[in-house]
């Protein structure tokens, strides 16, 4: 039985900043106030390995499974089924994108919901991690027998434009984080 698992290589460029907020633990200092908090600590919401700054995987599956789900695109012959269930369980990302160098890291202060919930009416200053530019490779194992090249490839353009990745994307009623596909290398 030859193997099944076909490799698709993508090569993205960033569209719009990316904007990272990952969950951190670091501690307040005695005497330290919400606002030297966030001055102190916001490099640690970015994705950091060494000198380089990383989006993790899941993001970028996450977001292909979302394109898959909000497209509804169906399978042909197959009446109103789509292909949302073989992007869930038959596409697998491992590995993190290193998408720039922690120099091309900007502070970006945002007057950002407290407590994560729009219109919640508390609202704080945070600070976050922004990239300009960016760009990398991502690699996708594509499983599933069902998804066709054509298809994967529409759905991962649908995610750059429609889903996005990091903190306030068109997912989430922003515009960061926005990509295009500009190579697919299937092997």
């Amino acid at each position: 039985m030859t193997n099944p698992i076909r490799t698709c290589k993508v090569t993205i460029k960033g569209m719009t900043p990316y904007s990272a907020s990952r969950a951190h633990q670091e501690e307040k200092l005695k005497g330290e106030d919400s606002s030297a908090y966030e001055d102190r600590t916001w490099m640690s919401k970015a994705h950091l390995s060494g000198d380089s700054v990383f989006i993790p995987p899941m993001a970028f599956k996450m977001g292909l499974d979302r394109a898959a789900k909000i497209s509804g695109k169906q399978i042909p012959g197959k009446g109103k089924s789509t292909y949302t269930k073989f992007f869930e369980s038959g596409v697998l990302v491992t590995k993190p994108i290193e998408i720039a160098s922690v120099g091309a890291i900007q502070k970006e202060r945002v007057h950002a919901n407290a407590d994560g919930v729009r219109g919640s009416g508390k609202r704080v200053w945070r600070n976050f991690p922004r990239i300009d530019d960016w760009s990398g490779v991502i690699e996708f194992s594509v499983i599933a027998p069902e998804i066709p090249k054509d298809v994967f490839e529409e759905m991962l353009i649908y995610s750059g434009l429609a889903v996005g990745v990091g903190r306030f994307r068109p997912e989430k009623g922003g515009y960061f984080g926005r990509f295009e596909a500009t190579k697919f290398a299937w092997s």
